[in-house]
């Protein structure tokens, strides 16, 4: 792909198709652009050489480049042969949203180490984190306490530079604290999702009715102080991959983790 010109021989290259796309799609000038941190030094710095010299206007606002996913024995990259599709993730039983949740838990500058341990460890997460929003919705309580301390917080972290590890700890916070009440912490979690994007408003927990039948026993079973077979059941519920967390408003089913 190279043509003559008046300056001697030369190709286009991928810089002007960026700025031609996006110019088409975008306008000639526009609020954010991303990209890796590998294209700052000559794939961007062209873009807007090229951009601001054929339209006189700022090419962009800000520039959001993220670092490298580091696999074990490097940076991930197709040119390297060191690629995981997330095809490959979902084929070994991982959720999308599991790797979505690994990924919020590092800054976007900041290199992320990718194994497969850490995958693990970031779908338990977001587990708890789903039993967490499971349990709010089943529990009506009566905390006094303001959301509006915790939406502030999570604005900050999120006007700070995306700083997303910082935003999901607020969150965690926010659930963890029993001076709210439930129903304002899943209106603040639906709100925050709409950054988080974890489908959180989907949230629901699907108890087969074996399942009901046995958490029905095991509920006459305590009424009649019959502890002894309100474990028994308790065990049985839990190999069937549920556990039963008792509390004043009565038993909550989780998925086990």
């Amino acid at each position: 792909m190279e043509w003559e010109s008046p300056w001697g021989i030369g190709f286009p290259g991928w810089h002007i198709e960026c700025s031609a796309m996006a110019m088409k799609y975008l306008g000639e000038h526009f609020d954010i652009h991303c990209g890796g941190v590998d294209h700052i030094p000559i794939h961007h710095t062209n873009e807007i050489a090229q951009s601001e010299a054929a339209t006189g206007k700022k090419w962009v606002n800000y520039w959001l480049h993220g670092e490298f996913l580091i696999l074990e024995k490097g940076k991930m990259a197709k040119s390297t042969g060191m690629f995981i599709t997330l095809q490959k993730l979902i084929d070994d039983g991982f959720d999308p949203l599991d790797y979505r949740y690994f990924c919020l838990n590092a800054h976007y500058r900041t290199q992320l180490r990718f194994s497969y341990k850490a995958l693990e460890d970031a779908k338990r997460g977001f587990e708890h984190l789903k039993n967490k929003i499971i349990e709010v919705l089943s529990i009506k309580n009566k905390g006094k306490k303001s959301i509006i301390a915790y939406e502030k917080r999570f604005m900050e972290a999120i006007n700070d530079d995306l700083n997303m590890p910082k935003a999901l700890a607020i969150v965690w916070d926010m659930l963890k604290d029993n001076e709210v009440r439930n129903d304002l912490k899943y209106k603040a979690i639906l709100k925050f999702d709409r950054v988080l994007g974890l489908k959180l408003d989907k949230i629901k927990i699907e108890i087969p009715k074996k399942i009901k039948e046995l958490l029905e026993k095991r509920e006459e079973a305590r009424k009649k102080k019959d502890f002894e077979l309100a474990d028994k059941i308790r065990e049985e519920i839990k190999k069937e991959g549920y556990v039963i967390e008792d509390t004043k408003e009565g038993p909550i089913l989780k998925k086990a983790i």
